[in-house]
């Protein structure tokens, strides 16, 4: 990875780590779910043949045998599968913290799998070119339209699949994505493009072992500028080689250029605009510019969450 200072490259002390928990995190671990549930819920010699027996004289399988006799709660059969096919789920108890993440807290909802199912068409259109690789940014029109929201869910359905997925809060001028994760936002994009960076600005997400952040940090009293520079074009390039995809949360359009300059940066953009809220108009002209860019359109997405 990439650090810059006087337009100097410098290797950031996250790149080899990533790669090697990358590859040992997608490993899924062969194992049935009954020795999974008897671990979890710490389930006795009896209660195990209790669970056998009752899974005999009814047909049912482990997890809803022991659901049946109360020895175990549906939660727990949830967090087995989970762990069985090394899909990230949000545990019972950490289900408060973030209610914005769907995917992760309610992964079995309509608003989770449309999560999926923009996931499938965006794999299509714009991470299936390996010749060219390319980050996506994440646009609006205006403030509100779930912009956050929506990159948030996003990048955790990407991880969901077991690849190494990079989430960027590029929004200078109005950050959430940490607050969101619940991330130190000490230090981030803003400071490693100040050139102002020691330390790793690239955090793991407690629960998703395939989910990066870089935060913004300080808020910059001039994002656009930061953007403008070389540095953050060289970066871009840099993360869609150390990651299997990229995605890039921008400032809403009405605050000015940052988002279309970041989108030209990144090769390729996508708009969410909020149904019934976003005016028409602005969305077209948004829609005009941004075809007009050299990123490649990956599609609009309006958001009715």
């Amino acid at each position: 990875m990439a650090k810059f200072r006087n337009s100097k490259v410098v290797d950031l002390p996250f790149s080899q780590a990533t790669s090697a928990q990358g590859e040992e995190q997608n490993q899924v671990l062969d194992r049935p779910i009954g020795q999974i549930l008897r671990e979890k819920v710490r389930l006795s010699p009896e209660q195990v043949e209790a669970v056998l027996a009752h899974m005999r004289n009814t047909g049912l399988r482990f997890g809803d045998a022991a659901v049946a006799l109360g020895l175990a709660s549906h939660d727990d059969v949830l967090q087995a599968l989970s762990e069985q096919f090394g899909y990230p789920l949000a545990t019972e108890d950490g289900r408060n913290i973030s209610p914005e993440l769907v995917t992760l807290n309610q992964p079995f909802s309509s608003q989770a799998e449309a999560f999926r199912a923009i996931r499938s068409q965006v794999l299509m259109r714009v991470f299936n070119d390996e010749t060219q690789k390319r980050a996506l940014a994440v646009v609006s029109p205006a403030s509100g339209d779930g912009k956050t929201f929506f990159c948030a869910n996003f990048a955790v359905s990407l991880a969901q699949t077991g690849a190494r997925t990079l989430l960027i809060d590029a929004d200078l001028r109005g950050p959430r994505q940490h607050e969101v994760f619940g991330l130190n936002n000490s230090t981030g994009l803003s400071s490693l493009l100040a050139g102002r960076v020691d330390s790793q600005v690239v955090q793991q997400v407690v629960g998703i072992p395939s989910l990066y952040v870089i935060p913004v940090g300080t808020t910059p009293p001039n994002p656009l500028e930061l953007i403008d520079r070389p540095a953050f074009s060289i970066l871009m390039r840099e993360l869609v080689l150390k990651f299997d995809y990229v995605i890039v949360d921008t400032p809403a359009v009405v605050y000015g250029a940052d988002a279309h300059v970041i989108a030209a940066r990144c090769g390729a953009v996508m708009i969410v605009a909020r149904k019934d809220s976003s005016r028409v108009a602005k969305l077209q002209e948004l829609v005009q510019t941004l075809s007009q860019s050299p990123a490649r359109m990956a599609g609009v997405i309006m958001n009715e969450f």
